[in-house]
């Protein structure tokens, strides 16, 4: 096998993720998923949310999502009779698809009419028995809302992207599939960029009693990965969306994704639904020969592991055989269905979220219910794996994620860490105010974004600022509410929040008279580039005339403006900035023409809170 060769940050055609959203069970966001993980919180939940029990052979237990009968049509253009009879996998879809987007610092609108490419995986819609059968609801918007190819055409129509757009089902496999099947448009030039779905809502018990009476669900409830007493698993919902770019063209990246294959086990005697070792390991190992990586060189790997008796067993031996032959350590392995549940066709993508997660905080979150190795296994005898059951230190570079669906089509992908570490950590590296601007749907959707960045605990990261800073660069149709607010390194915090009427805002100039003036009251505001050059080329148009137009802004001395002169030209100096400042700084594409940003700096400048 060959030693991997992989070893530089990702750049130019290589694919990377560079935006993520999803809501999990109990879990409406990313943030509160990796809390949930890290907190050892079994997000598999008993109660009524989606059936009342009334029958012995359905696991009370599923893992379950919250508000999936919200939804903000107007924004995503959809009528509201439609919106009545959408799929609300589709309608989740298109809320994570513009959040994976905008997390990338991608404003939505600049995807029109983009080579951008949809790749959706998912499964059994349980909405489809009142959408085309039940007679009083079938208006006919039912077929549009609820047909499956309309879960990708659906986002594509949104954004107004023209590259390829499909739904793809392979069972537990699919979202993972979708992935590698981004990957691959993306390598041969069929599309720039792409965007790639999970979803799985668990909507009607009928579907759960079959899979129990298959055999693959635990009647507890409880997923036992990799253990000896494991009985099969919980199902659950989860929606996730990921955004791929070429590393060229994304500003934020959390993983690069090295390879990505996939393969069919075919006939296989034991029936269709039998897993087979042998296909995937051939699988994995043509996988580390095409990308010419040593298997031992992975790290952590991000099993499948539902938990079945027989799933976990055959899987188990396929990794032993790929990635322990010279390893000199046991392999890390876990799987966050422990944690979650199962979400079926969306579960790849969220075990690429628990990769994500375990990069970005360099700790890999804990299985839950894992006590007892598995003693039907002789590789997990010989301990050449270790279960991760506490939190452990993330130190290795390279993370695989396998899925299998129950019809024998397997997928694998190798995600790489980004190493680029940030110029001084993010930080500034000088006292200047840094502006954030946000807008969005509602008051309170903008106060929860300028209160979290605005958290004296947060420290500034000037790589942050600017990817809000494109973000906002052009409007967002549908906001409605826009806010700002000023961070300064001594943690004062200036925010502003108003209601925007969609008119274009007058540009007023106000120019001081003479009293305004204070000694040095220039000196902090030449740490900005823009006041600096203006007040230097005036200095060089005064200086023939003996007047020291720096001396006269940044000195400190009492009187200095005992001399009208010095007033005059001071004055007139900090008026220059000011009309510099306002033709340059934009906010969501028009001027902040109420000079409040120009009262903020220089107030932050001015001890005594003075505005010139």
């Amino acid at each position: 096998m060959p030693v991997s060769t992989d070893t530089q940050p990702p750049t130019g055609d290589d694919v990377v993720i560079s935006g993520i959203a999803g809501c999990f069970p109990e879990s409406e966001n990313v943030y509160e998923f990796r809390d949930n993980l890290f907190n050892k919180v079994d997000m598999v939940t008993n109660d009524g949310r989606r059936w009342k029990l009334d029958h012995p052979d359905i696991p009370a237990r599923t893992g379950k999502l919250r508000n999936v009968d919200k939804f903000d049509a107007s924004f995503f253009s959809v009528h509201y009779r439609q919106a009545q009879g959408m799929d609300p996998q589709c309608r989740m879809l298109l809320e994570k698809t513009y959040e994976a987007v905008v997390d990338a610092g991608v404003n939505p609108s600049l995807l029109k009419g983009q080579n951008t490419g949809v790749f959706v995986g998912t499964s059994v819609s349980e909405s489809e028995q009142a959408a085309y059968y039940d007679k009083i609801q079938n208006n006919g918007l039912g077929v549009i809302g609820c047909s499956r190819a309309l879960f990708s055409n659906r986002l594509s129509y949104w954004l107004g992207v023209h590259g390829p757009s499909y739904t793809l089902d392979t069972a537990c496999s699919s979202s993972l599939y979708a992935l590698e099947h981004a990957y691959r448009a993306m390598q041969a030039g069929l599309c720039d960029s792409a965007i790639v779905g999970g979803s799985n809502l668990c909507l009607h018990p009928h579907l759960s009693l079959s899979f129990y009476r298959v055999g693959v669900l635990s009647r507890e409830g409880i997923c036992r990965s990799f253990d000896r007493d494991a009985s099969g698993y919980a199902r659950s919902e989860a929606v996730c969306v990921m955004f791929l770019q070429k590393a060229r063209d994304a500003k934020r990246v959390y993983a690069k994704v090295v390879h990505a294959k996939t393969n069919c086990d075919g006939f296989k005697e034991e029936g269709i639904t039998f897993p087979s070792r042998l296909m995937q390991a051939k699988l994995m190992e043509q996988f580390y020969k095409e990308c010419c990586i040593n298997p031992t060189s992975v790290d952590f790997v991000e099993a499948h592991a539902t938990g079945t008796k027989v799933g976990d067993p055959e899987e188990l031996a396929a990794l032993d055989e790929v990635f322990c032959k010279g390893r000199q350590t046991p392999l890390l392995i876990g799987s966050v269905k422990s944690n979650m549940g199962h979400s079926e066709p969306a579960a790849g993508l969220c075990s690429i979220t628990k990769v994500i997660i375990s990069m970005e905080h360099g700790l890999i979150p804990p299985n839950l219910y894992f006590s007892n190795p598995r003693e039907d296994v002789e590789c997990v005898r010989a301990g050449h794996f270790q279960v991760v059951t506490e939190e452990h230190p993330w130190k290795g570079r390279l993370a695989s994620v396998n899925a299998f669906g129950f019809g024998g089509a397997n997928a694998h992908v190798l995600l790489q860490i980004n190493e680029k570490e940030k110029v001084n950590g993010g930080a500034p590296v000088d006292p200047i105010p840094r502006l954030i601007v946000a807008s969005g749907r509602t008051k309170e959707a903008v106060d929860v974004i300028l209160k979290d960045v605005s958290r004296t605990s947060r420290p500034v990261d000037v790589e942050y600022v600017r990817l809000m800073h494109d973000l906002q660069s052009l409007d967002i149709v549908g906001h409605t509410y826009r806010g700002y607010t000023l961070l300064t390194q001594d943690g004062r915090r200036v925010r502003s929040l108003k209601f925007y009427p969609g008119s274009k805002r007058p540009v007023w100039f106000v120019f001081t008279g003479m009293g305004s003036q204070w000694p040095g009251m220039g000196k902090s505001l030449l740490k900005l580039p823009i006041f600096a050059a203006a007040i230097e080329k005036c200095h060089q148009v005064l200086e023939p005339h003996g007047v020291d137009l720096i001396n006269i802004i940044t000195s400190e001395h009492p009187k200095m403006f005992d001399n009208i002169l010095n007033c005059f030209v001071g004055i007139a100096a900090c008026q220059i900035l000011q009309h510099n400042l306002v033709s340059t700084i934009k906010v969501h594409n028009k001027v902040l023409s109420d000079l409040k940003l120009i009262t903020v700096l220089q107030c932050s400048a001015n001890p005594s809170g003075r505005a010139l």
